[in-house]
């Protein structure tokens, strides 16, 4: 039965039934599509071939058993954000991931389990202990204390898929997602658009959620904005930089240390504050001054700002160029899995291969 998919594959296109069947050229209604949804008929292979191409997908996909579903879901988002736009994020995150692992199964490739770190997960009763959190992660996967130059490729490394998608009012989502007869695995979804300091601490604080367990009244979202500063800037490091207590730092401070540690100068100015190298009188002065200059605000360009483009998720390219190199998938199913032209392919292997 096709319900399951259909169904993910139109909200993931953000298509109302009606929408859809009108997308089809009215050769069904939209009653009928609901009832395909429900499994309470099945549609003709005219009908099969329409809903295909209407929504981008194959036939093969729609009429597929394998069913993905997201659990424990936690997005980050603006007020203005509908359920609407909920849904078909979820929808397109599910949809995203069907594609992924449909090219780890083509390749033969064991799908990367979740690697949570051997000391998780860390109790937190106060915000210390997300500091703490944050070290014994970096312990245990052996990354020292030096700046991690890609932050999305290493957590795919550990096993979480991160996905890149274009969002309006939400900037992302974590879930675990369940497949029949596999293990759960871990997703991130990140926004495409946003600069990459932005992303880079989006992902920590999604790490911080998977590694740490709130005790008592200790709130949950502050902790895991802790555990990403103390992620991405281990205190060690950043007192060696600056000193223990300042009583002022310049921007131009700030932005040098942007460049080196990826994070944004807000994110630093927090974190000065948070290991007391500066006090709140410091804090608010900072905080005045980039109000001022409008970096609290949409689209918050920074000094020194990282293109979207340099903590972008790579692997499932690489697979797909993989699988096509190897002649495991043509030109027309490798455009597919990516969701481009073979215009566009062509071009992108153009690139890869100068």
């Amino acid at each position: 039965m096709i319900g399951h998919k259909l169904k993910v594959a139109r909200s993931a296109s953000g298509l109302s039934l009606r929408a859809l069947a009108d997308a089809m050229g009215g050769i069904v209604s939209a009653q009928a599509i609901g009832k395909y949804e429900r499994n309470e008929d099945m549609p003709s292979s005219r009908v099969l071939m329409a809903l295909a191409a209407a929504l981008n997908v194959t036939e093969e996909y729609l009429l597929s058993e394998d069913e993905l579903a997201l659990e424990g879901v936690d997005f980050r988002k603006k007020a203005g954000a509908s359920a609407r736009e909920e849904a078909m994020l979820q929808a397109r995150a599910i949809h995203m991931l069907e594609r992924y692992l449909a090219v780890e199964d083509l390749l033969n490739l064991r799908s990367v389990d979740w690697e949570q770190p051997r000391s998780a997960p860390h109790p937190v009763a106060d915000m210390r202990d997300a500091e703490d959190a944050a070290r014994s992660v970096r312990e245990d996967w052996g990354l020292g204390n030096d700046p991690i130059p890609q932050l999305a490729e290493l957590l795919e490394e550990r096993g979480i898929k991160i996905l890149s998608l274009d969002l309006d009012d939400v900037d992302g989502l974590a879930a675990k997602v369940r497949r029949k007869d596999r293990n759960a695995t871990r997703v991130i979804v990140i926004k495409r658009s946003t600069w990459s300091e932005r992303k880079r601490f989006n992902l920590a604080h999604e790490l911080g959620h998977m590694v740490i367990a709130p005790v008592g009244n200790v709130d949950e979202e502050k902790a895991a904005h802790r555990f990403a500063g103390a992620f991405l800037i281990p205190a060690d490091v950043l007192r060696a930089e600056m000193g223990a207590k300042r009583s002022s730092i310049s921007i131009g401070e700030l932005v040098e240390l942007k460049k080196r540690f990826g994070v944004s100068i807000q994110a630093l100015t927090y974190r000065c504050k948070d290991l007391g190298i500066i006090n709140g009188a410091a804090f608010a002065r900072l905080f005045k001054v980039f109000s001022e200059r409008g970096w609290r605000t949409a689209p918050f360009e920074e000094p020194a700002t990282m293109a979207p483009e340099l903590e972008e998720p790579k692997r499932f390219e690489r697979l797909c160029y993989r699988a096509l190199a190897e002649g495991v998938i043509g030109e027309a199913r490798a455009a597919e899995l990516l969701g481009i032209s073979v215009r566009e392919l062509d071009a992108r292997l153009d690139q890869v291969a100068a």
